[in-house]
């Protein structure tokens, strides 16, 4: 599981970066709102837990902002103590779950497992760039006046680049995210889902391309 953790708080990042280390998971950690949108937006993360004291933004206007750019990965907010007016406010803006730090770690713990459960992709929107746009729903890629049909694996691998385009989206985590952490793919498989692709761009006769960043992975860019 890859964990985004946006938080200022040094005792927060070394228990949380401990827990995700037992667990054989990723953990990025920013110290400001701010850079938590830009990786957020991303949308590499299958996991956002957030701390409240941010120094340029509050956690309302953080979750906001994240929820209106259609941003859908599940995100818990942490804190020392809440009132049940805070609780609400956060639920209602968009947060999935409220932990308050004097409740059990255990109970930390499974709630983490029972979000990274959820399908977390949003599906069913219009991504665009330049002169292409992805219909997820009907898997459909295209740049008028043209429009090709893209199998699920290549959709999905679309549906990342479109998220994030001109940002270097490693081989490793289109593996993860795609065919998953228990699959035996290889950076092999990646590439010919990327050969797919580019030759169905061609076929588009669109501004944009998939470019290779050796020995990292794939950036949309035209």
């Amino acid at each position: 599981m890859h964990i985004l953790l946006i938080q200022n708080n040094a005792v927060l990042a070394n228990d949380l970066s401990e827990f995700c280390s037992q667990n054989h998971d990723t953990l990025d950690i920013v110290t400001n709102g701010n850079d938590g949108l830009i990786y957020a937006y991303s949308n590499l993360y299958d996991l956002l837990l957030l701390h409240p004291a941010l120094s340029d933004m509050d956690a309302i206007q953080f979750i906001t902002t994240l929820r209106q750019k259609h941003i859908v990965t599940p995100l818990i907010l942490l804190s020392s103590t809440a009132s049940t007016e805070d609780m609400i406010k956060a639920m209602d803006a968009g947060a999935d779950d409220y932990f308050i730090s004097a409740m059990p770690i255990e109970l930390f713990h499974a709630r983490i497992r029972a979000l990274s459960r959820r399908n977390t992709v949003y599906h069913g929107s219009i991504l665009n760039y330049h002169d292409l746009s992805l219909n997820f729903g009907t898997m459909e890629l295209s740049c008028p006046p043209e429009t090709v049909k893209l199998g699920l694996k290549e959709a999905k691998i679309c549906e990342l680049l479109l998220s994030s385009p001109n940002q270097i989206i490693p081989k490793n985590l289109l593996i993860e995210k795609i065919w998953g952490l228990e699959s035996d793919a290889t950076y092999n498989n990646v590439e010919v889902y990327i050969s797919f692709l580019r030759t169905k761009l061609k076929t588009l006769r669109t501004n944009v391309k998939i470019k290779t960043v050796r020995g990292v992975g794939y950036q949309l860019t035209t």
